[in-house]
């Protein structure tokens, strides 16, 4: 029961992202009138669950390397913040970005608990609120122009192309309806992913559902009942007032919706376009509002830019703006009430040391450590205690912390081969890698990158890879297992 109260902001906020975002996936083919709202709910609904339990990994990796909530009452905390401001939003009749907001929610939690933010996982989130709805309008604006043409050049029965309008609204619903679940469960649970209150499950001693998969499940269903229960109040403003849809004009709404939403969710797309040399899309949750104001802005730009309502999309934009700003500030204050009049533990505290070869290593890297140097030998309790001492010495720049705290943060990993063997695919290593697990059996490393290293000495095979080629991602995914299976928590 304490596992489903703190889960519960997560799925309150799957029901506010499901209310606001119910118009992007079917508010063009509801406020045409081609489809009515009770169907596309539904069927939105499944589809929005099976994007989340199947293909919603990606999106939530890149998510927490902007700031792990590492305590089950922050992650309450958190998305207890961006489902109100998500609410807020929504009585306005705003449609919001979720994304934005749950971007805000993660940088209160590392101001009020003194993690730094990673400038490059930020860059690259925020360049996406630029890069998707110009994506959009850009696809929207040619589809559309290619679709008009074939129109004007055939001699198609209007009860034909009505027909074909419907069903390709519905299939293009049910297709945007998988993306936004598998986009956007990252935006819902993918900050309780690294406090997952939930044990992993074997039915029938054949199928295994992890404790992350089950976290996806709930916040699937809160999708679908917030998108069923409360999605039409929000659909006038982008399907009526921001500019008047036709049932053409939103079959091509959903369509450059479901395809830009796959650009940024899928693995097997990024694993094709690296393997033939082409820069890939950044696996992040998008803002799907932005995009299909962006969708809806190439088809009025498509026809002329005579209908388009530009006060309306002034008040959107203001939107978006707001959402991650009141986010990060309602987060702030909140955390500061639960820890401190509800008496929770908003952070697990994270131990770090500065030694001599903590120094050294964080050189290596870049930084210019002289003025830590008489720090060595000590021990903080807390990244606040820790980044307060930092800062107390000279002003670093947010990427500086980044690479210290990372160098300094004490891990205790202990090597248990036995945990491979019992828990791991037999295939999951090869055998030149087993070999040097082997070597370092019941070894204890005080940090990560110790352990890393260690390995790499050890076998070849454990050298890490540049770039994002499929080989070096699954490098990294290896020793990210270990790192959970070995590290004391």
């Amino acid at each position: 029961m304490i596992n489903w109260l703190f889960i519960s902001t997560g799925i309150f906020l799957g029901w506010s992202l499901g209310a606001n975002h119910a118009v992007n996936v079917f508010g063009t083919a509801v406020a045409s009138r081609m489809v009515r709202f009770r169907t596309a709910a539904v069927v939105a609904g499944i589809f929005v669950l099976l994007g989340a339990v199947f293909s919603g990994a990606g999106t939530t990796q890149t998510l927490n390397t902007l700031g792990a909530v590492n305590a089950i009452a922050g992650c309450f905390t958190v998305a207890l913040a961006v489902g109100l401001t998500v609410a807020w939003m929504t009585t306005l009749k705003l449609p919001v970005s979720t994304s934005q907001a749950v971007v805000g929610g993660i940088i209160g939690w590392n101001m009020f608990t003194g993690s730094p933010t990673d400038p490059a996982s930020l860059s690259r989130i925020v360049s996406t609120w630029l890069i998707g709805p110009i994506l959009a309008a850009g696809f929207a604006f040619v589809l559309h122009t290619l679709v008009a043409m074939v129109l004007r050049n055939t001699r198609f029965h209007m009860l034909h192309i009505d027909a074909w309008t419907r069903t390709g609204l519905m299939i293009g619903a049910a297709t945007a309806a998988y993306m936004l679940g598998a986009n956007n469960i990252a935006n819902v649970m993918g900050m309780f992913v690294p406090a997952s209150p939930f044990a992993d499950l074997t039915l029938l001693r054949m199928v295994r559902i992890s404790g992350t998969e089950q976290l996806f499940f709930i916040g699937g269903a809160a999708i679908a009942v917030g998108a069923y229960t409360y999605g039409e109040r929000v659909m006038a403003t982008v399907g009526k007032d921001l500019y008047k849809i036709t049932p053409l004009s939103g079959l091509v709404v959903v369509a450059v919706e479901s395809v830009v939403l796959f650009l940024f969710t899928s693995q097997s797309l990024e694993r094709v376009l690296v393997n033939a040399g082409l820069p890939s899309f950044p696996l992040v949750p998008l803002s799907s509002t932005q995009v299909v104001i962006g969708a809806v802005i190439g088809v009025g730009l498509a026809k002329g830019g005579r209908g388009i309502n530009y006060s309306v999309l002034l008040k959107i934009g203001a939107g978006w703006v707001i959402a991650p700003v009141v986010a990060c500030i309602i987060a702030f204050i909140l955390l500061f009430f639960v820890q401190n009049v509800f008496e929770q533990n908003v952070v697990r505290l994270t131990p770090y040391a500065v030694t001599a070869d903590v120094l050294q290593q964080a050189g290596r890297d870049g930084i210019d450590t002289t003025a830590l140097s008489d720090l060595a030998g000590t021990q903080y309790a807390g990244s606040s205690a820790f980044r307060k001492t930092l800062e107390s010495r000279r002003t670093w720049t947010e990427q500086e912390l980044v690479v210290l705290f990372a160098c300094a943060r004490l891990d205790s990993i202990v090597v248990d081969t036995l945990r491979v063997d019992s828990r791991l695919a037999e295939d999951f290593l090869s055998p030149s890698q087993r070999s040097a697990l082997v070597k370092y059996q019941g070894s204890i490393f005080p940090h990560r990158w110790q352990f890393e290293q260690a390995l790499a000495q050890a076998s070849p095979e454990w050298t890490p890879l540049p770039g994002s080629e499929p080989a070096a991602q699954h490098r990294r995914e290896q020793k990210a297992v270990l790192y959970d299976l070995f590290r004391k928590h």
